[in-house]
């Protein structure tokens, strides 16, 4: 298990671009999907756990800084390490369905369908932040605040799907 990432990895700046691009796509989408819906999600009965709205933003994007770090420090390791692919395919299925929620739940106006993707987005950042554990102390780190998150986003989905039937 490495803990600091190879320098015999692609170069900084394109890995630096690669680890950033797909956590910066996700949040615009999510942006997209979300934004616009604001005013449907407000008519929602929410539950006494329901975090104020300003916290929302800072710690998405702690988060997704978070993210891109750990990203980053897999995609150094060079491509031949075992255990690098399956880890990089698992980020980017846990970071499509981090966009994919926020399609279902605010511009799908469906919380049903939201739990289904949040559900689905906590075992893959599971899955993740175990890949990357083993790959890289610190980028596994990185993943333990994010499954911290969309653990009680999960419960937060579960129970406005409950109180708004």
């Amino acid at each position: 298990m490495s803990s600091i990432p190879s320098r015999s990895g692609p170069g900084t700046i394109s890995t630096s671009l690669a680890a950033i691009a797909p956590v910066v796509t996700a949040f615009l989408l999510g942006n997209l999907a979300t934004f616009p819906n604001l005013p449907w999600y407000e008519t929602l009965t929410k539950p006494a756990f329901n975090p104020p709205n300003w916290l929302f933003g800072p710690a998405w994007t702690l988060l997704y800084i978070l993210m891109a770090v750990a990203f980053f420090r897999i995609l150094r390791l060079p491509p031949a390490t075992r255990g690098r692919s399956a880890a990089v395919i698992s980020f980017l299925v846990q970071i499509t369905l981090n966009a994919a929620w926020s399609w279902a739940f605010f511009a799908g106006h469906n919380p049903r369908v939201g739990l289904i993707v949040v559900v689905a987005l906590v075992v893959a950042v599971a899955v993740t932040m175990v890949l990357f554990f083993r790959l890289d102390r610190i980028a596994g780190l990185c993943f333990v605040p994010y499954l911290a998150w969309v653990s009680f986003a999960t419960a937060l989905n579960g129970a406005i799907l409950t109180l708004n039937g």
